[in-house]
């Protein structure tokens, strides 16, 4: 059985958003989003570790951008077969294997008491209470990991269980040798704890409180507080064993985040594993939800240990990330984006879909080329190739716009096209902005020319944007005009429909050059300084010896004269990035308001 939809209306950050999930199900989004308040979501239903004063609900779990006084959340189930489960709840699971768990809360706008029930059946409209709270937890729970993860705290809490665990491994012959080999670690503790005992140092250390002692009370005459080293007992000293690292011969101390990170993790699948490597009808069901299993390890790590949990554990399992390479090692339809929708948070394609799912099949191989930020970003730059991520980058610094702080995130599409990246987006919830050369194409096999710059900003309007009537009206005048030319050089009545419709895609956040990025600077308040830079060149041939060497040129060309690019803040080439702060400020205000 497993979790194939969450509802959550009026809780913390979602107003109303409704969230499909799989068998593997990956959430991203960005800090603040609201993950971590899904998980706590599912929690308050399946997580027994929560007391009932844990499930109360509190004034920070109502909805934060309006005044609201109603909390629900609801999980539908799907394949409901396991015996354990049905036994339990058997009048509330449908024909078809299908059950709904609620969580309903209600805040008295006067008194402000708090209420809350737990719900249970066949559909949403026949859910009933729940007498007794949460009996279902005996056979139905999650089990959480969070991302505050004390790896030393764990094993003190699991180690007794964990080798309780392997002593009921054991075989006849097996248990015989160990009672025979604790005899013989008894007698050598014996030896150890004299030998501690009758250095000079460990008696004197505590001589000084001792005397005090017997200045407080007579009782304390004769009974002197020592230094003891614990280990007379060699079930207690194993019981009390600590994790080590054996290298060679040597043994050392487990260090180093995240390595200890790795073995928190083996060791908290190695406790849940067992349930699934039996052909018995299981006694529970469990869900597991992990937070942020990435934690302190290399991109390597990162990519085998999200593999590594998926497979280990043979249930549900909910992982959130900020880890590209987690994200690009799971199963496209598993990706679940949470995202700010001015101001509530929803997910994209309602959680699981097969539009995300078919957007990131056509993405295909370039999923590995994608910078990490992208999944994250709150609006990206999609420009043509290196120079101009390289320039787009410096000119934000210099006209201040914080790229950083406002999670935008500049691409370069080189030898790919938009296309691709855009549908990403759209499925994805992430807002765009593109910045394209203005070209003007020769078509195949005919003596004519089209403005093909202007037809691809018009291709990514037509896809995914809803049409516009004003500017329908243009094209329909315009359009035209686009192609057909006999020469390079448009007519003045090409080039007047060709202005018309870029001027009306800066509506759309399609920004076309004046020609390209060459001809933009050259033209611009800078050319002073690409002078400077080729000293040694005519002006006649500076534009053809930027393109020559694109990015090396304007890697060498930002080093010598990025200051210079502040005084572009008022051009045309700083519209887009422009823009995109005007996008992730709009999305943060919304938010905030």
């Amino acid at each position: 059985m497993l979790i194939t939809q969450v509802k959550l209306e009026g809780f913390r950050n979602f107003k109303n958003a409704t969230i499909n999930l799989t068998k593997k199900s990956l959430i991203i989004g960005s800090n603040e989003i609201g993950k971590s308040n899904l998980l706590h979501a599912l929690r308050i239903l399946l997580d027994r570790t929560l007391s009932l004063a844990d499930v109360e609900p509190q004034d920070s779990d109502f909805y934060v951008y309006e005044d609201t006084n109603e909390i629900r959340i609801q999980l539908k189930f799907e394949g409901v077969c396991e015996e354990c489960v049905v036994a339990k709840l058997r009048e509330h699971v449908s024909d078809e294997g299908v059950m709904y768990l609620a969580y309903h809360a209600t805040r008295d706008p006067n008194s402000k008491r708090k209420t809350y029930r737990f719900l249970v059946g066949r559909s949403p409209e026949t859910l009933t209470d729940i007498e007794s709270n949460r009996f279902y937890l005996r056979v139905l729970n999650l089990k959480f990991i969070g991302s505050k993860r004390d790896l030393f705290s764990y094993i003190r809490r699991e180690r007794r269980s964990l080798l309780q665990d392997a002593k009921g491994e054991r075989t006849e012959e097996q248990i015989g040798e160990d009672n025979k080999m604790l005899g013989q670690i008894e007698s050598k503790l014996d030896e150890v704890h004299e030998s501690v005992s009758s250095l000079s140092y460990i008696g004197k250390a505590t001589q000084s409180i001792n005397t005090e002692l017997e200045q407080l009370s007579i009782k304390n005459v004769g009974q002197d507080v020592i230094f003891d080293t614990g280990a007379s007992d060699p079930s207690q000293f194993v019981d009390n064993l600590r994790l080590a690292t054996r290298v060679g011969e040597k043994t050392l101390a487990v260090g180093g985040d995240g390595r200890n990170n790795q073995i928190h993790l083996a060791l908290w699948a190695a406790r849940n594993r067992p349930m699934f490597e039996t052909d018995e009808e299981p006694l529970e069901v469990s869900i597991f939800c992990i937070e942020e299993p990435e934690s302190h390890l290399h991109p390597h790590q990162k990519r085998k240990l999200a593999g590594y949990l998926s497979d280990t554990l043979q249930a549900q399992v909910i992982i959130t990330t900020h880890s590209p390479q987690i994200i690009c090692g799971f199963p496209p339809a598993s990706v679940i984006r949470l995202y700010d929708s001015k101001p509530e948070t929803l997910a994209a394609g309602n959680g699981s879909s097969p539009f995300i799912e078919q957007a990131f099949i056509e993405f295909g191989y370039r999923l590995n080329i994608i910078p990490a930020e992208a999944f994250f970003s709150s609006v990206a730059l999609l420009v043509e190739g290196p120079s101009e991520e390289l320039f787009f980058k410096a000119l934000a610094e210099k006209i201040g716009v914080d790229l950083d702080r406002l999670n935008i995130s500049v691409l370069m599409v080189d030898g790919v096209g938009f296309e691709p990246y855009i549908s990403l987006f759209h499925s994805l919830k992430i807002d765009f902005v593109v910045r394209t050369d203005n070209d003007i194409f020769k078509v195949p096999q005919k003596n004519e020319y089209r403005f093909a710059g202007v037809q691809r900003g018009v291709n990514i309007y037509r896809i995914y944007f809803e049409k516009d009537e004003d500017f329908e009206e243009i094209l329909s005048d315009h359009e035209k005009n686009l192609q057909g030319f006999s020469t390079r050089q448009p007519p003045q009545e090409n080039l007047e429909s060709a202005q018309r419709i870029i001027e009306k895609l800066e509506d759309f956040n399609i920004y076309l050059a004046g020609v390209d990025l060459e001809n933009d600077l050259k033209d611009s308040e800078i050319s002073d300084a690409l002078g400077q830079f080729f000293d040694q060149i005519g002006e006649d041939e500076i534009i053809a010896e930027m393109q020559k060497r694109k990015a090396t040129f304007m890697f060498d060309f930002l080093r010598h004269h990025s200051d210079s690019l502040a005084r572009l803040r008022d051009n045309a080439l700083a519209k887009p990035l422009l823009r995109c702060e005007q996008i992730a400020s709009f999305n943060y205000d919304a938010r905030a308001d």
